[in-house]
């Protein structure tokens, strides 16, 4: 049987049912994202907080007191899919691990493999909205320059990639965005697809990057400018939420 470990951070577990019972009345993706994770701005930033990897069992984690990028996604998207505090959890399985088993090995390391396990959940409209503007490249994930890995135990897998370079990433890319998409900011680094993850908000008519920061100035979950915070970065994968029937 596995273990788990949960925490609920800053909210009672009544306040987290309420929450998810709240945006599930909600139609709109986008807008249940936004509402959901309105209420982890703030939520501090820690690395590293799942527990398992080649010599150690898997843990299921569910950690709402501190977040990395990955796990706060992760965390909105299961209460975007959930109405109680008991479909969280299952959903948050089946988002966090291929197939909802609860292995290192079958976890989603990577932010594309939610294209390949989360298909269901997620579309890649990475081509559609940047148009010609794409580009595709072929990686092999997990392994590095020197033939080494970031994830022990983690068999490398080659996978196509299409990301929109920053400097095409205008006015007219931005507009075909929709509030709840989720973004990987691409990284041209050997063995990686993405460097960092959040998804796209909107307030008053202006596009923000909601995140997990890690950068010392912030260390927790914050709200910037997306043409900002894009600029100067490789390029962008992005993921739409399908709506649940």
């Amino acid at each position: 049987m596995n273990r788990q470990q949960i925490i609920p951070g800053n909210h009672t577990f009544a306040e987290l049912e309420h929450i998810m019972r709240t945006a599930s009345d909600m139609e709109d993706a986008g807008a249940r994202i936004q509402f959901l994770s309105d209420h982890f701005l703030g939520t501090g930033y820690s690395g590293s907080t799942l527990i398992g990897d080649s010599n150690t069992r898997e843990v299921f984690v569910v950690n709402l007191q501190r977040v990395d990028c990955m796990t706060f996604i992760e965390y909105i998207e299961a209460m975007r899919l959930s109405s109680s505090f008991s479909e969280f959890l299952a959903h948050l399985k089946k988002v966090r691990y291929k197939s909802g088993i609860i292995d290192f090995y079958a976890r989603n390391h990577f932010f594309t493999d939610w294209k390949e396990n989360n298909a269901d959940y997620v579309e890649d409209i990475t081509d559609r909205v940047g148009g010609i503007r794409t580009v595709c490249v072929r990686k092999k994930l997990n392994e590095k320059e020197d033939g080494t890995s970031f994830l022990q135990g983690i068999q490398p897998v080659i996978r196509d990639i299409s990301y929109i370079p920053s400097e095409a990433v205008d006015r007219e890319v931005i507009d075909k965005f929709k509030a709840g998409d989720y973004i990987g900011i691409f990284s041209h680094v050997n063995g990686l697809d993405v460097s960092h993850a959040g998804f796209i908000i909107r307030h008053d008519d202006i596009e923000y990057f909601r995140h997990a920061s890690s950068q010392p100035e912030y260390r927790k979950v914050v709200d910037q400018d997306f043409r900002e915070y894009v600029a100067g970065k490789p390029g962008i994968v992005v993921f739409r939420p399908k709506v649940q029937q």
